[in-house]
C-alpha cells in the first residue's frame, strides 16, 4: 500500500512572524489523481477592476459583434488575451442615475458599481446603499481561504465628510460593502498590502518583526527557510521547479516594495522620498497587480476588488503628456485636444490592466492558468464623462472561468439590461447562486 500523503491545499511555510501560501502543487492530488493523471481541483477567482470617469466610447467600442469583431484602439493592448476576452455593451447601472436625487452621478457611479443599489442621498454617518457582489461572494466561500477578499487600489480617499454635491465621501471611496452600510476601505500602500498577505501573528508582533527584518535587511523568505527545506523533501521536479519560482517572485516583489518605499525606485533624491505609497504611478499599479496576481496564485483569496481611481478622481497624467486632471478633461465639451487626452488616459488604464492579466496567464496551475480560473470584471459605472450618463457603460470580462464563460467574443446586450444581470450570472458560475442582486431582472445570457 502507498504511503503517499499529499499536501494539504492549504499548505503555508511558516516562521516567526511570517507565513507564506503555496501556489497549486501536484504533491497536493491525491494518489487516484495522480493514477489517472489528473491535476488538483483548480479554485475559481472573481475581481472586480475599476477606472473613474467613463471612457471616450467611439474608441472604446468595437463596431462589430460576434467573434469577428475588430478590438478599438483604446482596446489594442489586450491582443494578446482576446481569446479569453468578452467585451459587453449596452449594460445599464440605473441605480447610478439621479431618480429624483439631484447631482451627484460621480459618487452614485461608484457606490451603485457592485450592489446595484441606490445610496441613500446624505453627507453624514446615515450611509446606506447595499451588500456588494464581491462580498455576497466573500460571504459564502471566503472560509476556504486565509483572506475573505481583499481591496486594493490607488487612493484612499475619506471615509467621512462629503465629497460630491450632498453625497458622503464613502460613496466615492469604496466599491466594497459588506452591509448596506459598512463600506471596506482598500488598502493603498503596497507594504501594507505585502504585510496582510504574508505576515503571521498580531499587529504588534508584525511591527516588531518588521523591524527586525528592516534592521538586518533580511527577506521575508528567511524567516521561513528551515519549513522550505523541509517541505522540498516531498516535492517532485516539477513542484520544486514552481515552488523555487515562485519564492523568487515573492522576493523580487518584495524588493521592488523596498526600493519603491525608500525612493529608489523613482530616483528622487532622500528629501523626497515617499513615505508610503510610491509617487510613480505606473509603478504604483503594478506593485498592485504583482501583488493581487500572487493572492490569487497562491490562494490567500478568491475574491477581490482593484481600484485604479476613485470616482470622480481628478489625477494627473503629466507622464502621458496629459497635466491636466483626469476629472477636469472627461468633461470634453467634444474639443479634439481633450478627447485625445481622454483616450490616452484610458489606453494607459487598459494596458494596466492588460498587465494583470499577463501575470496571470503566465501563472501555469492544473491543465491551465490562473486566468483561465478567473472572471475579472473592468469597467465604469459612467459611460461618458461628458455626459455623466450610466448606459452604454464600457464594461470588459476577461477569463474563461474554469471553463464556464464563453469569451472571445463582443456581445451586444438588450437595450435597458442592467449590470446587476451579469454579477448574477457570474455568482452563479462561482457556485453562489442568488436569486437576484441590486436591481437585477434576470441572468445574463450568453455569457
Amino acid at each position: 500500500m502507498s504511503t503517499f500523503s499529499p499536501l494539504a491545499r492549504r499548505t503555508f511555510l511558516r516562521g516567526t512572524g511570517a507565513m507564506i501560501a503555496l501556489p497549486l502543487l501536484e504533491a497536493m492530488a491525491a494518489p487516484r489523481a495522480f493514477a489517472l493523471q489528473n491535476k488538483p481541483e483548480t479554485p475559481r477567482r472573481m475581481v472586480f477592476v475599476y477606472v473613474p470617469n467613463g471612457v471616450h466610447m467611439p474608441t472604446w467600442k468595437p463596431t462589430a459583434t460576434g467573434v469577428d469583431y475588430v478590438l478599438p484602439t483604446t482596446l489594442e493592448p489586450l491582443a494578446p488575451f482576446r481569446d479569453s476576452l468578452l467585451v459587453l455593451s449596452g449594460l445599464v447601472h440605473d441605480k447610478a442615475r439621479a431618480n429624483g436625487d439631484g447631482p451627484g452621478d460621480h459618487a452614485r457611479a461608484s457606490a451603485a458599481f457592485l450592489t446595484g443599489c441606490q445610496p441613500f442621498k446624505t453627507d453624514g454617518s446615515s450611509i446606506r446603499v447595499g451588500t456588494s457582489v464581491d462580498q455576497i461572494a466573500a460571504a459564502r466561500i471566503g472560509e476556504a481561504t486565509r483572506l475573505r477578499s481583499l481591496e486594493i487600489g490607488l487612493e484612499g480617499g475619506s471615509q467621512s465628510g462629503q465629497c460630491d454635491s450632498g453625497y458622503a465621501c464613502a460613496y466615492s471611496s469604496n466599491l466594497s460593502w459588506s452591509t448596506p452600510h459598512t463600506p471596506c476601505p482598500k488598502e493603498t500602500d503596497p507594504r501594507h498590502v505585502f504585510d496582510r498577505l504574508f505576515r503571521d501573528g498580531d499587529e504588534n508582533e508584525t511591527k516588531e518583526v518588521r523591524a527586525q527584518r528592516l534592521k538586518r535587511r533580511a527577506s521575508i523568505l528567511d524567516w521561513v527557510r528551515d519549513d522550505a527545506k523541509s517541505l522540498d523533501k516531498r516535492l517532485g521536479a516539477n513542484d520544486r521547479r514552481k515552488l523555487d519560482e515562485y519564492l523568487s517572485s515573492v522576493r523580487e516583489l518584495e524588493r521592488r516594495i523596498e526600493a519603491s518605499a525608500s525612493g529608489r525606485a523613482n530616483g528622487v533624491p532622500d528629501s523626497a522620498r515617499p513615505t508610503s505609497a510610491p509617487a510613480n504611478v505606473t509603478e504604483h499599479l503594478h506593485l498592485l497587480s504583482d501583488l493581487l496576481a500572487l493572492a490569487l496564485v497562491n490562494d490567500t483569496t478568491r475574491i477581490a476588488t482593484f481600484s485604479f481611481a476613485n470616482e470622480g478622481s481628478n489625477r494627473s497624467y503629466a507622464f502621458l503628456g496629459v497635466p491636466e486632471g483626469h476629472h477636469d478633461i472627461s468633461h470634453h465639451g467634444n474639443e479634439p485636444d481633450k478627447l485625445a487626452k481622454i483616450q490616452l488616459v484610458n489606453r494607459f488604464h487598459v494596458e494596466q490592466f492588460a498587465y494583470l492579466l499577463a501575470k496571470l496567464r503566465a501563472a501555469q496551475e492544473g491543465d491551465g492558468d490562473v486566468l483561465a480560473n478567473s472572471m475579472i470584471v473592468f469597467g465604469s459605472g459612467i459611460g461618458d464623462g461628458n455626459r455623466h450618463n450610466h448606459d452604454d457603460l464600457p464594461i470588459l470580462l476577461a477569463g474563461d472561468g474554469g471553463g464556464r464563460v464563453a469569451s472571445g467574443r463582443h456581445m451586444q446586450v438588450a437595450k435597458d439590461t442592467p449590470v446587476a444581470n451579469l454579477f448574477v450570472t457570474l455568482l452563479e458560475k462561482m457556485d453562489v447562486p442568488v436569486a437576484r442582486h441590486g436591481d437585477s431582472t434576470g441572468k445574463l445570457d450568453g455569457v
